[in-house]
């Protein structure tokens, strides 16, 4: 008879071999089965353990980079926020704008919004075609 499998042998100390005897004696257990998932899962570990030593690294790497640029946005958020705070200052008690002065202030947003625009359609590899102009 045949079988796919290739016999060993080996020498278990007396404490582990009468453990692989009380498991093995639980209904539906073999030793062979035991040995064999037991082999497989340090197998599998090891393999993994070598992977965290080959991209481990690279993630560290990676984190490293990604705790620099939360740390530049955080830094960003505050300044446009004192920014944006310092502007609300400035024209809470302004009076209200004349027509041509509302006007002028809605053609200024257009642009800087389509100025905003191109320049995220420039970094996403999109270009739209829409003569440059300045704010």
């Amino acid at each position: 008879m045949q079988t796919s499998k290739t016999r060993h042998q080996f020498y278990l100390p007396d404490a582990l071999s009468a453990k692989l005897d009380a498991l093995a004696a639980e209904p539906g257990a073999s030793k062979t089965s035991i040995l064999s998932d037991a082999l497989a899962a340090w197998i599998e570990r090891k393999g993994a353990v070598e992977l965290d030593g080959r991209f481990g690294p690279r993630f560290d790497r990676l984190a490293r980079v990604a705790e620099r640029i939360e740390d530049k946005l955080d830094i960003l958020n505050e300044a446009f926020g004192l920014f944006v705070l310092h502007q609300l200052t400035l024209t809470a008690h302004q009076p209200a704008f004349d027509r041509e002065t509302s006007q002028l202030g809605r053609e200024r947003y257009d642009r800087f919004v389509g100025q905003a625009g191109r320049m995220l359609a420039r970094k996403r590899g999109g270009e739209i075609d829409q003569p440059k102009e300045s704010i």
